[in-house]
Order: C-alpha cells, then structure tokens, then sequence
C-alpha cells in the first residue's frame, strides 16, 4: 500500500465551473445561466479524477451522469440544487450501480431501482456521479480495510477521513464536489464531518424518508442526510427534502437563512456521560465554542448527561446484532455471500453478540429507556453543546480492521463516546468545524444536540458560529 508519512494536503479547487461556490451558490450560478450542468458535471468529475489517486474516495463512477434538473435556462425549475454534482455513499442502492456496503464478503449486483432515499435525494435536482467508499457495512468509524487502500483525509493524507461516510466527506472538503450523501448509525454522518472539517447534520428518526432495512430492526438508528462546507448548503438540502415528503409527525423545518437574535440557554459537557475522558485539543475546542457563544448572548452551563452506566455496553451488544443479523441474511446482498470473508471487526462484532446474546430483551428494553434520561437532561435547556468524538483525528492504520479485535473495540469506544445516544434516542444533532485545530493543522468539530423535531435551532446556532467566524478553507491550508 501507499505510505503517507509527512503531511500533505490535497484539494481541488481552481478556477472552473465550481469556483469556491457551495452548492447552494453553484445551483444559483446555474439557475442565472453563468454555468451549465453539464459543464459543472465535467469540471467536478475532473477534480474528483485530480484528488482520487490520493484520496481514495470512489467506489464506482456512474456512466455518462445526467443533469437530474431542468436545463439550465429554465431559471427556478428542478430542485433546490439543481445541476449540482454529487455522490450517494455506497451503502444505498441506485439504480444500475452495485451496491458493495464496503464488503468484500459478495460480489455487488447493479440495484433495479433507487432506495427510497435515492429518489428524495435526487428529487433536490442533484447530478450523480457514483458512489462513495464507507467501510464494512458502516460498522468502523474509519474508512479502512483489511486488503484495500483506505480513504485518506485531505488535510492530511496520513489521517483518517472518519466514517462510516469518510468517502462522501473526503470529497467534499477536498472541493471535489459541493457536498454528498451520509448517513448515521452511530456518528456516521458527524464523525467523518468533525475529521475533515464539514458540517454534517444527523436529522430526527423519521426527519427524511425511512431507511427500508431499518424499519426491520427493533431499534431504527439510521439517519440518511449530507455532508457539507456550509452550514446553509445542509439548510437548504433539509428545506429541499421536506417538498418531497414531510413526516406528519414532526413539526416542518422549512428554509434556516441564518441565525436569529434569540438568545438560547446551552448546557456543555467535555467527557462522556460514560467516564471517556476528551483529550486536551478536543477539550479546548468545546471551552473555546463554549466562550464564543457567551460573548454571543447566550447562557451557557455545564450539564450531566446521565444516561444508563450499561449504555456502552448495551450499544455494543445492539452492534454485534446487526453484524449477526447481516451474517444471517448476507444471501439477500449477493448470492456468493460468505460471512467467513466478513472482515475481523464485522467477525468480532458478531462474536461479541452471540457470546451475550440472552442479554438482547434487556438491552433493548434499556437502550430505549435513553430517551428519559436525555429528555431530563434537556430541562431548562434548548440545546447541549459537546465533542464529537473523545479525541481528534487519528492516523491511518490506528482504527484498521487488521487491528487485533480486543485492542480495536477499545480504541473505537474510546473514540466514539458522545454519538450514539442521539442514534438511540433519534434525536437531531450537527457536527460544525470549531475554530481551534489541532497542533499540525486538523479540523476539530464540535458537536450541537436537540430536542425530537429541532433541526432548525441546530441550524440556526450554527449559522452563527460561522457567521461569527468562517469556517477554516481547505486550500488556505
């Protein structure tokens, strides 16, 4: 494999079809007439060509990919990003690419049809250029692989991208595309969002529209949703998604712009409610936002998150069912399926559950009790304020599935401390780039949690913190 032992830093940006331009700006441009669809297409599967010998990113291009939108001239029509390029992450089906989840335990089939997420995501008048790597059915919060090359982060190639999405925000934050397809089980839309410095948005259970697999299981955690530079770039996808379907039993976010004046009262934690003590540049970052939204007019306060002393445990015995149940059912992906060829952190999560698997009732009945405690932690508060992850950005090779399983799992959950409980909870939460880095130039995210149904308060606080200043550019790097 490539070895990337000093820093290097890639990006794409130049001066094409897609500029500096979010994709909110780049669909305007388009809507005006000043770029065309297919123009911007072309320019992004060039930059996508430009960064992919280094990143790793792509799984599959898609053939000759067709502007979903209306032509450019009709100024207003197909969707909110209309002509905008894109990828989905490789764990959803689109018509006529295979779907791999990340696995080299079957030979992928081309998909019949689009999942149901495809066609909302579509419906926002996106161009699709193929999909994104994630690793082995989204279980590791590191884009690697046992006998492939991992997805390197742009900022620095030694690192991880994060995961399960590390593929979508390798390049997104490289510039290769406006912005791309997520989704989160357990942080996987935030966690690859905080290592490459993106914004990245887990919406409420039921926000978009259901993940099929999902609703099979007796406990949903999977978000779909995207991958950003700009906080109004996952604003104005949320806003797009809901003409397409509104779930009745959330109330409607419409269109964020911007921050309002309201002034809200924020609880912060720094350590997981667990006992994972966060690492000093992590810690910084959360103390430093913490101070900026002060100055800004808010109150913020410490909190204790008391969830369930079992939470860790629980959530771990909840993974290992599903790489049990996609052991079990792995023939319904591809007929040659093998769970043997699983790679060791699939294999040892589904050790793990079979090894306590009488425990499952009293899991499940504790992981959904969660909610309670959350909803008591947010008394008196609009929102909570913590790390994304226990510690910034590993190096390549640290989270790998070659990684004995025992030393592994415990780097993963001394890693992965705070996203889970809105995954069991359902409730919304965003990763957003902190103004501090770390000591050799990575992002640090910070991460904003919710209440069932308040996506816009998220975004709204967000819009703040980057209005206030910037988010850090890749190519000032």
């Amino acid at each position: 494999m490539t070895t990337f032992d000093e820093r290097t830093t890639v990006h794409a940006f130049r001066d094409d079809a897609l500029g500096e331009h979010d994709a909110v700006g780049l669909a305007a441009a388009i809507r005006r007439g000043e770029v065309g669809a297919a123009e911007a297409a072309r320019d992004a599967a060039a930059r996508v060509r430009e960064v992919e010998s280094r990143l790793r990113a792509v799984q599959v291009y898609a053939h000759d990919p067709e502007p979903t939108g209306l032509p450019a001239h009709r100024a207003g029509g197909g969707g909110a990003f209309a002509g905008v390029p894109t990828f989905v992450k490789d764990n959803t089906d689109y018509r006529g690419l295979p779907t791999g989840h990340g696995s080299a335990a079957f030979t992928p089939r081309a998909a019949r049809r689009h999942a149901p997420f495809a066609r909302q995501f579509l419906s926002t008048g996106v161009t699709v250029l193929g999909k994104t790597r994630l690793p082995e059915f989204g279980f590791s919060p590191s884009t690697e692989y046992e006998g492939a090359e991992p997805v390197r982060n742009p900022w620095h190639t030694g690192h991880s991208a994060g995961g399960s999405s590390g593929g979508s925000a390798a390049l997104v934050a490289a510039g290769a595309v406006p912005l791309a397809h997520a989704n989160d089980g357990g942080g996987s839309i935030r966690i690859p969002a905080a290592c490459c410095g993106l914004v990245g948005l887990k919406p409420t259970r039921g926000r978009v529209v259901p993940n099929a697999q999902s609703r099979q299981l007796p406990l949903d955690i999977v978000s779909d949703g995207i991958v950003s530079r700009s906080v109004r770039d996952s604003a104005a996808f949320l806003a797009a998604a809901e003409t397409y379907w509104r779930n009745p039993k959330l109330p409607p976010v419409g269109l964020a712009e911007g921050p309002t004046g309201q002034r809200l009262r924020i609880g912060f934690l720094v350590d997981s409610p667990n006992g994972v003590r966060s690492d000093t540049a992590t810690r910084e970052a959360v103390t430093g936002t913490a101070a900026t939204l002060e100055r800004l007019g808010h109150t913020v306060e410490p909190v204790e998150l008391a969830v369930d002393p079992r939470f860790t445990d629980d959530f771990l015995t909840y993974w290992g069912l599903l790489s049990f149940l996609l052991g079990v059912t792995g023939r319904t992906l591809g007929a040659d399926f093998d769970r043997s060829r699983m790679d060791a952190l699939s294999r040892g999560l589904r050790q793990t559950y079979l090894d306590d698997w009488r425990r499952t009732p009293g899991v499940l009945r504790r992981l959904k009790r969660t909610r309670e405690a959350y909803a008591a932690s947010f008394r008196g508060l609009d929102l909570v304020l913590s790390p994304v992850l226990a510690h910034t950005t590993p190096p390549i090779g640290h989270l790998s599935p070659t990684v004995p399983y025992r030393a592994l799992i415990e780097r993963i959950l001394a890693y992965v401390a705070f996203t889970p409980v809105n995954n069991v909870v359902g409730t919304p939460s965003i990763s957003v780039p902190a103004a501090h880095a770390t000591a050799d130039g990575l992002p640090v995210g910070v991460m904003f949690s919710g209440r069932p149904g308040g996506e816009r308060k998220l975004l709204e606080v967000a819009f703040q913190l980057e209005a206030d200043r910037p988010f850090r550019r890749i190519q000032d790097a």
